[in-house]
């Protein structure tokens, strides 16, 4: 019988009693201001991020973790499993995944590693999904056709108070289109394909939360959802948009997680997204 772990990266924005209660391994992607580096989500909690992200003369780096790192991880959980599945932010917004795959083909334990084509709680909710399908004992083939197949039906939807910081940070993507600084202009957009992709932009932070609740709504008669809200530096907006989302809609389970370090250099403070799967 095989024993298979879950790994993800720190981009998962998994809070931390859902990462212990699955036994999901964290491997933290590195953040920069100006010379100084801290591991996202160890040497600085998000709270502490987005107070610098305000006060900082530099505009934050950030860079995938090297293959070492997912090496000592990989070793370490060889101990107790025959096989590890790990999951990572979207190949085309960072080289976290390659890291991983260099670092499968450097270990003995045989690693499948999975591009999510996604970001936060998209890979987030698939490390939970094949955590739990691990604990039931399932092979490493049917967590892989897990996974894949909630790849399908996942869904991301996100507005942002400015596009300036996806465009410092180079990880724009299609959302392009839509760089200028209209007034009060909220672009809503989403991930495709592993890439960000505009949806609409829409004058105004209510109109846009309420093109949310519209995106949601068509999945919603599907059936019971499961999902999160994300934000980033704007919990109590956060809290209320959930309040709403939960007395509209049917969900098995709707967490309530803060954007981390890394996707809050490229997003920047007030950002507000819905992520979910029926």
């Amino acid at each position: 019988m095989e024993s298979v772990k879950i790994v993800t990266d720190s981009t998962a924005d998994l809070p931390a009693d859902v990462v212990e209660k699955y036994g999901i391994s964290i491997v933290p992607l590195k953040i920069f201001f100006g010379e100084e580096e801290y591991r996202d989500g160890i040497d600085i909690t998000p709270d502490e991020f987005y107070k610098k992200l305000r006060t900082s003369p530099h505009h934050p780096r950030t860079s995938q973790p090297p293959p070492t790192e997912f090496v000592e991880c990989f070793k370490k959980l060889a101990n107790n499993a025959t096989r590890v599945i790990s999951i990572h932010l979207s190949g085309k917004l960072s080289g976290t995944y390659n890291s991983a795959v260099v670092a499968g083909s450097m270990v003995d334990i045989p690693v499948d590693v999975v591009d999510s084509q996604g970001a936060s709680m998209m890979l987030g909710f698939m490390a939970i999904e094949a955590a739990k399908a691990a604990r039931e004992g399932k092979q490493a083939g049917e967590i892989l056709d897990t996974v894949e197949d909630l790849k399908k039906r996942i869904r991301i939807y996100f507005l942002v108070d400015t596009l300036e910081y996806l465009r410092k940070g180079g990880r724009i993507g299609r959302a392009a289109a839509l760089l200028g600084n209209l007034l009060n202009v909220k672009p809503v957009l989403t991930i495709e394909d592993g890439l960000i992709t505009p949806v609409e932009r829409i004058r105004g932070k209510a109109k846009a939360l309420n093109k949310l609740l519209e995106k949601i709504s068509q999945d919603a008669a599907r059936g019971p959802l499961t999902g999160a809200v994300v934000h980033s530096d704007c919990l109590e907006e956060a809290s209320r948009f959930k309040k709403v989302i939960e007395e509209r809609f049917e969900f098995r389970e709707l967490y309530l997680t803060t954007l981390g370090c890394v996707l809050g250099a490229h997003s920047g403070p007030g950002l507000i997204g819905v992520v979910y799967y029926y």
